[in-house]
């Protein structure tokens, strides 16, 4: 059974503040400045998660993975509460790693795997693609 997620917060000032979770912290600044901001992290832990997944089913299939980037652009509501209407992940794949690979890993951790896609609002677009650079 996996543990619930406990994340604290401390307002150090202004729209800032200091946050752990487990062992790890971080900063979040609501006016991404000083740090990202809440909505930034969102969109860092969406390309993250399914980033993780991909680069996770990858090596495990043994594939040559050389380098993952990530690329996601979030499109917002204009009025409040400027939630993300469409996200387009775009994923850079070095190595010699089949299309097919890279594409079935994808479909997997937006189907089966990342946990941060499957928590957010359904009716978002998503719209992942992705490039394999088999010299890069």
């Amino acid at each position: 059974m996996k543990p619930p997620v406990v994340a604290d917060l401390t307002w150090t000032g202004d729209l800032r503040f200091s946050g752990t979770s487990g062992s790890t912290g971080i900063t979040l600044d609501g006016n991404g400045t000083a740090a990202p901001s809440p909505v930034q992290v969102l969109a860092f832990a969406l390309a993250g998660c399914m980033a993780t997944d991909v680069a996770h089913i990858l090596t495990k299939g043994r594939h040559p993975l050389r380098g993952l980037r990530a690329h996601l652009v979030a499109e917002r509501a204009q009025q409040d509460p400027h939630r993300f209407l469409a996200v387009n992940l775009h994923f850079d794949i070095d190595g010699a790693v089949p299309m097919d690979a890279v594409e079935r890993a994808i479909s997997l951790s937006r189907e089966k795997y990342c946990s941060v896609s499957h928590s957010l609002n359904p009716d978002i677009d998503l719209h992942v693609t992705c490039d394999v650079h088999a010299d890069a």
